[in-house]
């Protein structure tokens, strides 16, 4: 019961997170549309085709300063992960929590009064989204290990790619939501969305426990180890009572002696993890892919295909569709393969000809254009779910640890932290290429995905050598 509502509490927490983040790249349409198609300006302005944009947006500029708006949240996010990891091992996680997601609801709710208070200063749009980027960094962090608290190795790929649907599903949300407004009041894009996450930081207050420790139940095993007798990995592994597998579960009848804490780890000596810094690098460029298509896929519908500010909004929701679906694939794949890093890399390079595709035929036909976004996004996203959810896990409980899991906010942080340099470069460089066209674009995100494969080359090789060793010893030779 604790398990099942922990996943669902931290499920819900990502969710409004991610639903907040979404509003803004539903409203860019809006705040600079073709105001041309709606006649002439009311109050006789010669420019027919800005005279309904909302300034400081109604310039020729406006990619540069929509690119602005998302580096400003995105750059902040990037700096303040690198912090919040350390803060996250060492104060109560539920107080850290739900006090980030009352202050990102704070934020984002200011963001939509710009509306209503007809404010035409891009410096208070910078602050706010500055502010919002720094609170939201408590999410990652925390909801992480909260679940990798209670749930063991076995078979976590798969439940924490179902469970990091969340940010598919927060996506999602967020544009059906802001598209309610967005056309009418697109302040109220923004205000619902503020209050939505503040109420559920408050539930988070009150009902998530963070440690198995806290309710007087085991804590789960975090490693399998087979001795030269052959055990049965699957029994071994059902002793932690892990979701989707038969066997022991754990006991909460009564509390246990409490251990001695163990230190929190330094940041130098979560780097000398194994893999935490090929998995960051990878991580940074398969990052900067999926932030581009989460900040400027509507715009990049309403310019090709033509489609509304909503009709886009309501399209793109089908990339993260395929974000769902690749993230559970890729961590069953990693589960059953017992190779995090091989999955990944073959999901990054069969999405690379997937994405010069869907530039070139993916908005001939509205069957065509569902079809390859949800077969991007599922290629896209997949990579970058395992990276921040299941690898995050092993690394941060590795077995160099010696059974100090307090690594595994710092390590989560650490990855995330180092991808959200990538989520903050990816816009900013849509937001800098695009008046070039958007072949450019492509290029730019076919060539992280590039770099994101290699940069996993020597961890596959190694999880190659450990199939092949495997293998030779089975066979007896």
């Amino acid at each position: 019961r604790y398990r099942g509502l922990t996943l669902v509490l931290t499920f819900l927490c990502y969710t409004s997170y991610h639903l907040s983040r979404k509003p803004i790249s539903i409203v860019k349409s809006q705040l600079h549309p073709n105001c041309s198609t709606l006649g002439p300006g009311p109050h006789n302005d010669s420019n027919s085709s800005t005279w309904c944009s909302w300034a400081p947006f109604d310039g020729d500029n406006y990619k540069e300063l929509f690119g602005a708006l998302d580096n400003a949240f995105l750059v902040a996010y990037a700096i303040g992960m690198f912090i919040s990891g350390i803060f996250g091992e060492r104060l109560p996680l539920r107080y850290y929590l739900s006090g980030g997601m009352v202050l990102s609801g704070l934020f984002t709710v200011l963001f939509g009064l710009g509306y209503f208070w007809d404010i035409h200063v891009l410096w208070y749009f910078i602050v706010v989204q500055v502010c919002n980027g720094l609170v939201q960094t408590t999410g990652w962090p925390s909801v992480v290990t909260c679940v990798g608290n209670w749930f063991g190795k076995g078979k976590r790929g798969l439940i924490m790619g179902i469970w990091n649907s969340h940010t598919s599903v927060g996506n999602i949300l967020g544009s059906l939501i802001a598209g309610v407004w967005v056309s009418s009041s697109w302040g109220l894009s923004f205000v619902v969305p503020g209050i939505i996450i503040t109420a559920v930081g408050v539930i988070c207050f009150f009902f998530l426990v963070e440690y198995p420790e806290d309710v007087g139940c085991s804590p789960p095993l975090h490693h399998v180890r087979v001795t030269s007798t052959e055990k049965d990995p699957e029994a071994i592994i059902s002793n932690e009572g892990t979701l989707g597998i038969s066997g022991n579960v754990d006991h909460c009848n009564s509390p246990k002696e409490p251990a001695e804490e163990p230190e929190a780890i330094s940041f130098l000596g979560a780097l000398r993890i194994p893999g935490v810094v090929e998995f960051s690098l990878c991580l940074l460029f398969a990052k900067l892919v999926s932030y581009t298509f989460l900040y400027w896929l509507p715009l990049y519908i309403v310019n090709i295909a033509h489609f509304g500010a909503k009709e886009a909004g309501d399209l793109s929701t089908l990339f993260d569709v395929g974000g769902i679906l690749g993230g559970i694939f890729a961590g069953l794949i990693s589960d059953y393969a017992g190779g995090r890093a091989t999955t990944c890399c073959v999901m990054l390079v069969i999405a690379a000809p997937m994405l010069f595709l869907y530039n070139h035929v993916g908005q001939n036909g509205i069957g065509t254009s569902i079809a390859m976004l949800v077969v991007c996004g599922a290629l896209v996203n997949g990579p970058y779910a395992l990276i921040t959810t299941a690898v995050s896990a092993d690394l941060g409980t590795h077995e160099s640890l010696k059974g100090n899991a307090k690594a595994l906010s710092t390590v989560t942080a650490i990855i995330d932290g180092t991808g959200s340099v990538g989520a903050a470069l990816g816009p900013l460089l849509a937001g800098l290429i695009s008046p070039t066209g958007w072949n450019n674009v492509f290029y730019m995100l076919i060539a992280a995905d590039v770099l994101a494969c290699l940069l996993l080359t020597r961890v596959v090789v190694k999880e190659v050598r450990g199939w092949c060793g495997y293998m030779a010893r089975k066979r007896g030779y």
